[in-house]
This record gives structure tokens, sequence and C-alpha cells, in this order.
């Protein structure tokens, strides 16, 4: 007898709820049908399939071993596509300019359930697959593996909201077509390579000089359109000068080319939405309101269609922590860029969005909830506080490891933390160690920024150090962690105004 029997006969009746069994646990609101196949998700030794009973093309069509009549389908990217075709809320979605929408970032591709249920009820809609190139090869994953992770967990959770899938902070062409030809809808566009911030650091007389190189019809186009000009945007007066045309162009001519290249090469003639997100925050100093209004005209009246834009806001967003910096210097930069997108009629977007508790109210105020909040890493924290609560010795190694290797992940992040502020491992006791650790932004950002050497970390044998274990782990406590993630996030919500 096959070990899903009684499972499959249930199923075939339509009643999984009551289902019980030792060694396999079911998730009811997967329970799925399409003509005379009905699907279940169940996972056994730690492990998820998709059971389908009945005859039709979509049991022909996925893949797997058939058992007694039932078949026993993991949880691959073929099996992925198949769901998709035949059930319209697994496929990822375009949200556009009007709701508010939460980038959640599943570094570990056992996230999604716990956001979705976050958002239940929420007047908020989930990018559930949201990864950069850096994450996914810290991770050892690829963009099928980030889609197949939110697909699944949104057929799992019955989830008919909709979400939403980013390719994170992209830069280069491949990678944008990639993503899009994998059915991403969301596209942010990371232009750090693009902009010259060294031209803030040069004098007048070398901008100048720098300016009148550029091509004689270039400059003609953009001081006959800016400069010496004043415009009212937003309940505020913009003007450029000669000076501040210049910096203006310098700074930002050659990433407005390439947005206006990506956009029209690979998403304009697509033929389905897909939300394009520009990124400008990757600078040393506060977007201005010049520059911002700069980047948003040349991109209008070239036709390109933004659906938010991230300017990089005064203070700091450091991983993990909340907001560093004037909160009324915010506010004040606040009103003016979320005028200035509301006027242009695109979202205004948060980037390093993680725990920024303090500057939440005044993001949700003063966008009018028209926003998109990225965070990422803070659900990889989570599960970290999980496994400090339910296996204290894993989390014991894991914070001894990451002290150790701690400056080789600094090179690749901007934080402040100070190691000698970390209270040691030793005077620390087990029931203690989740709320020392996690609840305090210096041992935050030390595990933060170290799990990619964690989750890759290996002995002298070849196996892993941490990862099998702490997956293990998660999985055998994944109630406790879906709980984590909808108190931690959920705070997010709440304080956005949804």
């Amino acid at each position: 007898m096959s070990k899903y029997q009684a499972i499959a006969e249930a199923m075939q009746q339509g009643d999984v709820a009551g289902i019980l069994s030792d060694s396999v646990k079911v998730y009811p609101h997967s329970f799925e049908q399409s003509g005379n196949v009905k699907l279940l998700m169940v996972k056994q030794d730690h492990t998820k399939y998709i059971l389908a009973v009945g005859a039709g093309p979509l049991f022909d069509e996925l893949t797997g071993e058939v058992e007694n009549g039932t078949k026993v389908c993991p949880l691959v990217t073929a099996n992925r596509l198949v769901l998709n075709k035949y059930f319209d809320y697994t496929v990822p979605r375009a949200f556009g300019t009007q709701s508010s929408t939460l980038g959640l970032g599943d570094r570990l591709g056992i996230a999604s359930a716990g956001h979705i249920k976050t958002v239940l009820g929420k007047d908020v809609r989930p990018i559930l697959a949201q990864q950069s190139i850096r994450e996914i090869t810290l991770t050892n994953r690829d963009y099928n593996d980030v889609l197949n992770g939110a697909c699944f967990a949104v057929f799992q959770e019955g989830y008919k909201d909709g979400y939403g899938a980013d390719g994170d902070h992209l830069k280069v062409e491949s990678d944008i077509k990639m993503s899009l030809d994998l059915g991403f809808t969301m596209i942010t566009l990371d232009c750090s390579e693009k902009i010259d911030n060294s031209v803030e650091t040069i004098s007048t007389a070398e901008r100048e000089q720098k300016y009148n190189q550029l091509p004689a019809a270039k400059r003609k186009h953009y001081e006959s359109r800016y400069r010496d000009k004043t415009f009212e945007v937003a309940g505020n007066s913009i003007t450029f000068d000669k000076d501040t045309l210049i910096i203006n162009v310098l700074i930002y001519g050659e990433a407005v080319d390439f947005m206006e290249h990506v956009y029209v090469t690979y998403i304009k003639d697509l033929g389905r939405a897909v939300d394009f997100e520009i990124s400008i925050d990757e600078t040393p100093s506060p977007t201005a309101p010049e520059a911002h209004f700069f980047v948003a005209k040349e991109l209008y009246s070239r036709g390109v269609t933004v659906y938010s834009m991230a300017p990089r806001f005064c203070g700091e967003f450091q991983k993990g922590i909340d907001y560093i910096g004037d909160i009324e210097q915010f506010e004040k930069e606040m009103v003016i860029h979320a005028g200035l997108a509301d006027d242009f009629g695109y979202k205004l977007s948060i980037h390093s969005g993680s725990d920024k508790f303090s500057v939440f109210p005044i993001i949700g105020q003063y966008t009018k909830g028209r926003f998109h909040v990225k965070t990422a890493g803070t659900n990889w924290l989570e599960a970290v506080r999980t496994v400090a609560q339910v296996k204290p010795e894993l989390y014991r190694k894991m914070h001894k490891y990451s002290l150790e290797h701690f400056h080789e992940a600094a090179a690749y992040y901007h934080v402040t933390t100070d190691l000698s502020k970390i209270v040691p491992l030793d005077q620390v006791k087990d029931a203690d160690l989740a709320d020392t650790y996690m609840n305090e932004d210096n041992a935050r950002q030390l595990i933060h920024i170290t799990y990619g050497i964690l989750l890759q970390a290996k002995d002298e044998q070849g196996d892993s150090l941490f990862a099998n274990e702490f997956f293990r782990t998660l999985s055998e406590n994944e109630e406790a962690y879906e709980q984590a993630l909808i108190k931690h996030i959920g705070r997010h919500i709440d304080l956005l105004g949804k």
C-alpha cells in the first residue's frame, strides 16, 4: 500500500482538512482541482511534494512517480510551469503604480508561506520572488529557484490575491533579458555603474570643461529644456542654473540613456506588463530635488514608463537595523520626493527598507500609501532567531563562525558594526540567545552580512558546516518560523499604515 493512499482517498472525496498522518504533513489550503484531477501539497521527510490523483491532461503533464494511481510530483521548475498553465494565481503579476507593494526577498526559499500569511487581509501586495544576482550567488540558487519558491508557496497557501517577481538590482543586460524570459514581472535597474559620482568632487571649472566635451547636440538638448528655468512641481520650485544643470547632466546623463535603452530594448514591446523600477540611490550624498526631477522629466519626455524610483535619502539605510539619521530632515526630504513621484505618476521606492521602523509612518503618510519598500535580509534574521530559540547549540556555532569571518563579509556592505559591543557567547544563557543577539544592532548586522558565508561553509570533507542542519531545523519548526515572520514583517506593514 502506498504511504499516500489514505491521503489520496481523502483527496478523491474532497475532504482533506481532517487528514491525520504521523509521517506526512498535509497543507490543506493547497487542495486544488482542474477537471477530474485533484492536487494537494504534502511534506515527507522534510521534502515537499504535490500529490495528484484523477485522470486528465493536468495529471499527465505533471512530472513525478506514480504510486498506486497517485502521482508524487517534486517541486521542480517543470511542475511550476504546469501549475502556471492551469492556475493563473500561481503566475507572478505586475501591480502598476496604484497599489502598495512590499519586496520580501525570500533568500532561503522557505519564507514565502510566512510572508503570505503576514499580508493576508492587509492592503499591500507581496513581491515574493525578489533576489539580486549577488544574493543568488551567495545562496547557490538561480532565478528559477527563486520563482519556484514563490510559486509553490502561493500554491501551498492557496493565495489568490497576486504576487510579484522582481529581478532585483540588475545591472547587466543579459541578466535583465534572462529574468524577463523566465517571467519576472518587475525589473529593478541598478544604475550605479552609469552614475558618475566623481563629478561632485571636482571644481566648477573642471565640471564645465568635462561638460563641454559632450556632443553639441546633447548640450543643446539639455540647455534648451532646463537652463535658467524654474519648474513648479508638487508645491516646490526647482531651478536649474548653469552649474546645477551641468552637475546633473554629468552625474546622471549616461544613466538616463541606459534607463531608456533598457526600457526600449527589453520592456516596451514585451507584450506584457512589467513594473520598471529605477534605482538612483547608489550615490554618496542624498538625491537633490533637482536630480530627482531631472531624471524623471528626461525619462517621461522620452516615453519611458516608470513604475517606481528609489532616490538616495539623507541618513543611512544600513542592513538589518533601524534608520540612522535626522528624522526631521528625512521627513522634509520625503515630502519633496513623494511629491515629485506623485506628480510624475510613479511610486516612491525605499531600498534597504528592512527594520526602518522609525521612518515607516513618515513613508506611509507622505506617499499616501503608494510605496514600494524593499526588504530581504530580515527574513534571514528571523530564521536565525528561530534557530537560536529551538537549537541554541547550532546558533552558537554559527555566531562564532560569523565573528571569525566578519571582515571578509564586511567588504561587500556598508555597515558600522562594532564587534566589541556584542556580548560574548559565554556570557549568554541558551534561553537568552535570541533576544540578546537578534534584538541588538551590532549582532544583527554581524549575522545579516555573513549569511552567504554561513550557508556556503564546508568542512575538510566538503560537507556542509551549517546549511543542512539549519534548513532541517527550520523544517522541523516551520510554524515557529512563520510566526516569527508574521510578527516581524507584520510590524513593518502596521507602521507603514497598511
